[in-house]
């Protein structure tokens, strides 16, 4: 069974590409995971999260994602599977199915009734976790959305979900620096054996010199080297060579995250990708949208600046 010093490194939140017709490319899907997953400091890969458009998922392909990757990754990687559900019946069949197909760790989203106050009542999220624990083998990661969503859990309830035996893992996404540094040092003291992986995607220097058990994000699908390079110097407490590695992200991260609107984010990681001739299309499912042909550019001309090399140039 995984546990949480496994996660001690990078984790990738992979992006689904897809063809014209919007069904899954799974030749590009298979480039995609030998671009970014196979690469010492890769320690785990994270599927149907939001850069996957899990939401936009039918059932039979949430569990062929990870399927797939499963077989892809061999038995020695830890594959992580995101779980959106609207109700703690749903969730529960989710993570059954996730681990069916070979999922190592079910990432537990908050349901959007949380956004009314639950992510601060410790008897609503306990009895989720619980629940979801009580129907599965496989271990837990709880996801910590912004706290701005109102999805959010305080770091109170956190806390006390982490403690629940079999959570492994929180994917800390609060959105707020001392946010994170109030969770971080509350969870080191009430359940340091749970691993926090921060996954705040625009200010990853400030939260890796906090502190982190790990990181993961949806943008090590473009930037697998980069993201390990930020962790090897986040694990050796080198702050030069973290502000190093983050002055070469600043300008990619920011061309990603920086324009509006923010949930295009993820079709520009994918943007970037097909310039790198690792993927086919750059098209989501509705109701994303293409990124518009204007910042598309730009975002072509923020890869080359930076030097980032894909199969094409090989």
């Amino acid at each position: 069974m995984i546990n949480a010093r496994q996660l001690q490194g990078v984790t990738v939140a992979t992006v689904l590409p897809f063809d014209e017709k919007l069904a899954i490319d799974w030749g590009s899907y298979e480039r995609l995971l030998d671009y970014c997953a196979r690469r010492p400091g890769i320690v785990a890969v994270f599927v149907n999260g939001h850069a996957g458009e899990v939401a936009t998922l039918t059932p039979e392909e949430r569990e062929e994602v990870i399927r797939r990757t499963r077989r892809f990754l061999g038995p020695a990687v830890p594959l992580m599977a995101g779980i959106v559900a609207y109700g703690t019946s749903e969730a529960v069949a989710r993570a059954r199915e996730a681990e069916k197909a070979g999922a190592d760790v079910a990432v537990l989203f908050p349901f959007p009734q949380y956004s009314g106050g639950g992510g601060a009542d410790p008897q609503a999220g306990m009895r989720y976790v619980e629940a979801v624990r009580a129907a599965v083998h496989i271990p837990l990661s709880i996801f910590q959305y912004p706290l701005r969503s109102g999805a959010g859990f305080s770091t109170e309830v956190l806390c006390r979900m982490a403690q629940v035996p079999g959570v492994i893992a929180i994917k800390e996404g609060s959105g707020d620096i001392a946010a994170y540094e109030d969770n971080w040092r509350a969870l080191k003291a009430a359940a340091p054996q749970v691993a926090m992986l921060p996954s705040n995607f625009d200010w990853f220097l400030p939260q890796l010199a906090v502190g982190a058990d790990g990181v993961l994000s949806g943008l090590a699908s473009l930037l697998p080297d980069l993201f390990i390079e930020l962790w090897q110097a986040t694990a050796d407490a080198d702050l030069t060579a973290l502000r190093r590695a983050s002055d070469r992200l600043y300008p990619i991260e920011r061309a990603i995250y920086g324009a509006a609107p923010l949930m295009d984010m993820h079709t520009r990681i994918k943007v970037a990708l097909q310039h790198l001739g690792v993927i086919h299309h750059a098209l989501p499912r509705p109701p994303l949208m293409p990124v518009a042909p204007e910042l598309a550019q730009r975002l072509r001309g923020v890869v080359d600046a930076a030097g980032l090399r894909g199969p094409r140039a090989g």
